[in-house]
């Protein structure tokens, strides 16, 4: 499905997120930013190690905050972490809002056409 609002164009797309040709890919994260479950998990497999080893090397990274590390071998360039998730895996709409805001402004930072 493809939407066009304002000057953005939102096209959604289902498939393996690890195989995505885009300018960054977004995982939800916890505040140490190991990447060994859920999608974190799968681009750490697909992308290899670095991806991690570049996002533990930032941490610890509070709640509602988000970082940027290299996409590894991932099609992506880039894998914005952004930190929704406490050390238990618990999460509030203040958390996910405040890491949704900074992964957007982490992505313009980087010039991020595709997301």
């Amino acid at each position: 499905m493809k939407r066009r609002i304002g000057e953005t164009i939102l096209e959604l797309v289902q498939g393996d997120i690890t195989r995505q040709d885009v300018d960054a890919i977004v995982n939800a994260a916890n505040t140490s930013l190991w990447m060994s479950t859920g999608v974190g998990g799968a681009l750490k497999r697909a992308g290899g190690d670095a991806i991690e080893f570049a996002a533990v090397r930032q941490a610890p990274v509070e709640m509602g905050e988000a970082i940027v590390t290299t996409a590894g071998k991932l099609a992506a360039r880039l894998v914005i972490h952004a930190v929704s998730l406490d050390r238990d895996r618990r999460t509030s709409a203040e958390a996910i809002e405040g890491a949704v805001r900074s992964a957007m402004s982490r992505a313009r930072e980087q010039g991020v056409t595709s997301i």
